[in-house]
């Protein structure tokens, strides 16, 4: 019995440790893992059971995004942190925001208090992983905040990626095309340099 159960925390710990510690009922039915077996584990205080569907190894660090890891985990693998809470990932900006931004399928109907879905089909080349945090890259979150965000946030978040070095001049040109209202900023965060 002994050898199962470490085998199987072995399984989970598997699963969870590229997800700041969370996996869910069906990532562990996928690793071999039922329901009865993660039942014992919250029983003897191996995992917490976060919410429906979600749970987190109980002796894994805290990680600084732990409630947008769970977030995006509950909404699904193909979602990512999005919007100010991508600025605050990729740590661009000062943003703080109050409630945790996610872009989702669009046929996603799901709804959690503190969370702002927004709807849209990522293409993979527009999400990457930071830190454990399924996110859309530096470029997309862009274009994003600035269609839905104050100037003035747009304008430091830009200007620190480029002053960061995080978006080469081809990045930039391409979203300077496909995202017009970003050139005056582009231009003035390069002029500062």
């Amino acid at each position: 019995m002994v050898k199962f159960m470490s085998g199987t925390m072995d399984r989970l710990y598997e699963l969870a440790e590229p997800q700041a510690g969370y996996f869910t009922t069906a990532q562990a039915t996928e690793a071999g893992v039922s329901n009865r077996a993660l039942y014992q584990r919250v029983r003897g205080g191996d995992i917490d059971h976060v919410r429906y569907g979600l749970y987190r190894l109980r002796r894994f660090p805290a990680h600084p995004f732990d409630d947008v890891v769970a977030a995006c985990l509950w909404a699904g693998g193909d979602s990512a942190a999005s919007h100010e809470t991508a600025l605050a990932v990729h740590c661009i900006s000062d943003a703080m925001p109050s409630a945790i931004h996610i872009t989702v399928p669009r046929q996603f109907r799901g709804r959690q208090d503190g969370v702002v879905i927004h709807r849209a089909d990522l293409p993979d080349a527009d999400r990457t992983r930071v830190d454990a945090v399924p996110v859309t890259t530096i470029a997309r979150t862009l274009q994003d905040v600035a269609a839905t965000s104050e100037p003035a946030l747009v304008e430091q978040a830009v200007a620190q990626a480029i002053t960061r070095g995080t978006l080469s001049r081809r990045q930039l040109r391409r979203l300077v095309r496909d995202t017009p209202s970003l050139a005056p900023m582009v231009v003035g965060a390069l002029a500062e340099e």
